[in-house]
């Protein structure tokens, strides 16, 4: 969260750097990756200004962070296991088997896990791969699967793996790739007064990205596989950091795999770039059971982000603490709640046990208290907090139109927000000249101003996705809307969507009033799955539904095969493809389907 810098904290303590440099292999030499057309998509070299002492510019406990986190290269967690870091956001492990390795999450790029494996192979040998675990459903965990995969193997993942995956890369995906543009900082410059990282990794690749469905779904804590000779005992963990997510053990190595249930931080509750709220009572009990079930068997935790923990004493101190920051955060919110506070106020007063606080892996450095309090009240109680004042508010450009109507117009504004911001009160002259900036947007001075305050508040935060949220805000500011990295490997992961998914993406991309006197049904029949879909577009809402051979009624029917149907849905010609019908109302159908809008405003109206 945005703070004061924080000076009572045990910078003395070195045992996270030494338990970050444990086990050190290689390093890949450049840390650059490019992808075929020569594209850098990852290029861990730029954080190298981390070494140097803090500046004036960050928050000291930001920058210690990063400079645990920017370090790079394979290590060796235990015999027979060993993680890739710092070549993405996430960890990609190796776990040696009988005949090859099993690949625990392949980055979000198929470049940075190619080159992962590379760097694994230049000093373990050319092992081939032999199974593939998803831990959850989260892009930086699957997405670079086709650089890895060689073939048919078995590939793990937790039950509802795909739909998870779907809700938050697909139907949602528009809105949340914007604001992840703001969250990890992909605009802003590498440096002391830049990005630095986001605490849960450095930033996001942006290579190839694909989706290859699981085959073999982990259903039950304490479900037993054997992969190339290794034995796993797995343990469910839904409604935890991901909506589908599992824990496992390898009971041989004694080591114990957490996932993203348990890393350096203080993770999300919420998303700063949107998310499904997660249920930080569920989080807290998944991790009790972890210890439970596998702390007095287990030497090493490690997991899909940051450094692991060896042994079992500190394994299980270290996860009980989690266990803990999750459990304090859920129950004082709740009781905050029913004191009468809503969200922000509980924010505001809600102090962590000075136990938590001084424990490193516990700061907010990627999830906050302050935003993950108000996540806490949103799943509980939603939007509103209960002020019919609040019921009906205009909306941001209508509110502040009026509120610096009321203030005296728009220079005395800005004025009173100087004012505030020379006191040292960040926030509140923000508000201000937010105010300004969403009722008259041309006026450059209250743009740069407020530009200069977002600034201010960034180099006080220590949570990484704070400071690139305000940084990037500066910046668009100051320069317009940021060109977004191209978007790459979208074909595959809708490829790996079922008809029905398919069509929901497609359902709520509907423009509803220009829909609304369009009346279609359209039978896809796809041959390759042997099923007919119909949909019907009435109302301006798209549904859908699985009917029998030989219905009749549809004003066209498609006889196509799967992925041809990807092709009709985006435009493609109806070549080769079966009709009967009325061709035009394919037509129809596309011409109310709007296209989204990856670069919408955000501090500009």
């Amino acid at each position: 969260m945005a703070s004061t810098h924080q000076t009572d904290l045990p910078f003395h303590d070195r045992t996270d750097f030494e338990d970050a440099d444990r086990g050190f292999v290689g390093a890949l030499e450049p840390g650059i990756i490019t992808d075929t057309n020569g594209r850098v998509v990852w290029d861990n070299d730029a954080y190298s200004f981390l070494d140097a002492e803090c500046p004036d510019t960050a928050h000291p406990s930001l920058w210690r962070q990063g400079q645990l986190v920017s370090k790079q290269g394979l290590y060796e967690v235990c015999e027979g296991i060993y993680q890739v870091r710092g070549l993405d956001l996430s960890n990609m492990t190796l776990v040696e088997g009988d005949t090859g390795i099993i690949v625990i999450d392949p980055l979000i790029s198929a470049e940075t896990a190619a080159a992962a494996l590379a760097l694994y192979r230049t000093h373990r040998g050319d092992r081939p791969v032999t199974a593939i675990i998803y831990t959850h459903a989260h892009v930086d965990h699957f997405g670079g699967v086709r650089g890895v995969y060689e073939g048919p193997v078995p590939i793990l993942a937790p039950q509802g793996f795909m739909e998870s995956a779907v809700s938050e890369n697909v139907y949602a995906g528009t809105a949340m790739g914007r604001r992840a543009f703001y969250m990890y900082g992909a605009a802003l410059e590498k440096g002391p007064a830049g990005q630095i990282g986001c605490g849960l990794g450095m930033t996001n690749s942006t290579g190839s990205v694909g989706l290859i469905p699981p085959t073999v779904d982990v259903t039950h804590s304490g479900q037993e596989e054997v992969l190339d000779g290794v034995r796993i005992v797995f343990q469910l963990t839904p409604g935890t950091e991901c909506p589908a997510e599992m824990n496992f053990h390898f009971p041989e190595r004694r080591a114990l795999c957490m996932a993203e249930n348990a890393t350096r931080n203080l993770h999300n509750l919420v998303t700063l770039r949107g998310a499904v709220v997660r249920d930080a009572r569920v989080w807290s009990a998944y991790l009790d059971e972890a210890v439970t079930l596998f702390a007095s068997e287990t030497d090493v935790s490690f997991a899909s982000h940051h450094w692991p923990t060896w042994g079992s004493d500190r394994v299980v101190e270290y996860l009980s603490l989690q266990r803990d920051l999750y459990a304090y955060l859920h129950d004082q919110t709740l009781r905050l709640m029913n004191s009468g506070m809503n969200g922000a106020e509980a924010a505001e007063v809600l102090v962590m046990p000075p136990a938590l606080d001084q424990a490193w892996h516990t700061h907010g450095y990627y999830g906050s208290v302050s935003h993950n309090v108000k996540a806490v009240y949103q799943r509980y109680l939603g939007w509103f907090d209960g002020n019919p004042a609040r019921l009906w508010q205009h909306p941001p450009v209508e509110a502040s139109v009026r509120y610096v109507d009321c203030m005296g117009g728009t220079d005395a504004v800005v004025a009173k927000a100087d004012a505030y911001a020379a006191d040292g009160d960040l926030r509140f002259a923000a508000e201000l000249l937010d105010r300004v900036v969403f009722a008259d947007p041309s006026h450059g001075v209250a743009k740069e101003h407020l530009a200069q305050v977002y600034e201010r508040l960034a180099y006080g935060a220590e949570n990484g996705t704070w400071r690139n949220f305000y940084l990037t805000g500066a910046y668009e500011l100051r320069h317009g809307i940021a060109e977004a990295p191209p978007a790459v490997g979208s074909m595959e992961v809708l490829g790996a969507l079922t008809v029905e998914q398919l069509l929901d993406a497609i359902a709520i991309r509907i423009d509803g009033p220009r829909a609304w006197d369009e009346q279609l049904t359209i039978d896809w029949r796809i041959t390759d799955l042997g099923v007919t879909h119909r949909a019907t577009l009435r109302n301006g809402v798209l549904s859908h539904r699985m009917v029998g051979e030989g219905t009749t009624g549809a004003d066209l029917t498609l006889e196509l095969a799967k992925g041809q149907m990807i092709g009709v849905l985006i435009g493609a010609p109806l070549d080769q493809i079966r009709t009967e019908g009325d061709l035009e109302v394919i037509g129809r159908l596309l011409a109310v389907v709007e296209s989204p809008d990856r670069g919408f405003p955000i501090v500009t109206p």
